[in-house]
């Protein structure tokens, strides 16, 4: 089986360092994915694999050999490369152009076989291109290109199969193809699969390792869940993050989130705005908010929508197991969250008998006199499931002093009055003092 080891390698170009003490292995049938930011030295780790770049420290060996110390023709025969973008300026026509992969199998003045041919076949139907056989290089597009010069890596018969950025310029569709291909041809044919990426989701879901790099040296190394956690994501990207296992794929899913987004700091003077809402009633009205003011919300079952958007935004939420009824600890933490809250803002969510308490919270909330805002955009009587329960309650709750509002640009600037007035209210008793 093969086996690839790169020790302790370290790169420079001219004086200045890109890769710093890299150390790790792969061996045949396993897909290992690169990720890191613009210029941490991705793209170098691959031409220093691939004998592009001589590292002035450390060690490449495949098969326990060094390949600086290997043929051309030698290394060839084992190893291949799809470069991010492939220049070919002559109008070979695709199927020349596939055939090219097949030039280390062959000596100085040898011509392609049949069998040189029938692999070109095999490899550009495995691809999608084979309709393009005759079509010259030059008139294909972007998309198309990537496939054929993936077809020619094939052709090659490598047993490492280097790639940078396999998916550019392909739509989600062919992605997905290309994947699905390089994963069955990694596991089938005991071959090993290292490829960069910048899709954190597409590595996740088909590497078995993942390569974080920063700042010239490797920062986590292992399993997806092992690399991709929110730590790692923050640290290196500098952004926050929600990660989760995909329902369908098993396999982990990341949503990147603006640190501006994150609800961790005091904003706006500390200004809180607590939502009651579900059934992603609320979730484009929270990351609205969250820009501005502290943001809290309850109560929410757990998988909810509107729950999985708090969780993304780092909201304090007061929740309630999947699809059980609101009990009575998570209605008291809702009413602790109301009680610290400067305004209640009241979504359009449906109303069945399981939150029915939320309703009776905003009772709450309007009987303390805090300010309490209330979508009425959807009818009450097309949301009440309660046999008319919720609809008394809720014509309670308008009877009451509540401000009544139609779309979530007039609670914001609702939400944007109230603060003013609070900060001058502060303001005055600050003079006075």
């Amino acid at each position: 089986m093969v086996s690839l080891e790169i020790d302790r390698v370290s790169c420079r170009y001219e004086s200045i360092e890109v890769l710093n003490s890299l150390s790790f292995s792969a061996r045949g049938g396993e897909f290992v994915g690169v990720l890191g930011p613009n210029g941490s030295g991705k793209t170098t780790l691959l031409r220093t694999i691939s004998r592009t770049l001589k590292p002035y420290e450390g060690v490449v060996l495949l098969n326990e050999s060094d390949v600086y110390q290997m043929t051309n023709r030698g290394v060839a025969k084992e190893m291949t490369v799809v470069p991010q973008d492939s220049l070919i300026a002559f109008s070979f026509t695709a199927l020349d152009v596939v055939l090219m992969g097949r030039n280390p199998h062959l000596t100085r003045f040898q011509t392609e076989s049949s069998e040189d041919l029938a692999i070109a076949r095999k490899a550009m139907r495995l691809t999608g291109v084979w309709h393009l056989a005759d079509r010259p290089i030059t008139d294909v597009s972007g998309g198309e290109r990537q496939r054929i010069v993936i077809a020619r890596a094939l052709t090659q018969k490598p047993r490492v199969l280097l790639l940078d950025e396999p998916t550019l310029h392909l739509d989600i569709n062919s992605q997905i193809e290309i994947m699905d291909l390089l994963k069955n041809l990694c596991k089938e044919n005991k071959i090993i699969v290292i490829a960069v990426f910048h899709d954190f989701n597409l590595a996740a879901r088909y590497c078995d390792k993942l390569i974080l790099l920063h700042d010239k040296k490797i920062v986590s190394l292992g399993k997806p869940e092992e690399v991709l956690t929110k730590g790692n994501i923050s640290e290196v990207f500098g952004v926050g993050a929600f990660v989760k296992r995909h329902p369908i794929t098993n396999s982990l899913y990341v949503i990147p989130i603006s640190t501006s987004l994150l609800a961790s700091d005091i904003k706006k003077g500390g200004f809180r705005v607590h939502v009651i809402c579900g059934g992603g009633s609320g979730a484009s009205l929270m990351t609205r908010l969250v820009r501005g003011w502290n943001v809290t919300a309850g109560v929410l079952n757990v998988l909810d929508t509107d729950y999985e958007a708090a969780q993304m935004l780092g909201i304090p939420v007061a929740s309630e197991a999947p699809f059980s009824p609101i009990a009575k600890e998570a209605y008291k933490e809702n009413l602790r969250l109301i009680q610290q809250a400067d305004t209640v803002i009241v979504t359009d969510f449906l109303i069945g008998y399981g939150n029915l308490k939320n309703l009776e919270a905003v009772k709450v909330a309007s009987e303390k006199s805090i300010p309490t805002i209330v979508i009425d955009n959807v009818p009450i009587e097309k949301r009440d499931f309660t046999g008319g329960k919720a609809e008394k309650y809720f014509k309670k709750i308008l009877a009451a002093r509540v401000t009544i509002v139609k779309s979530h640009d007039e609670a914001l600037r609702v939400i944007e009055e109230l603060a003013k007035q609070r900060y001058s209210r502060k303001a005055r008793r600050e003079d006075h003092a």
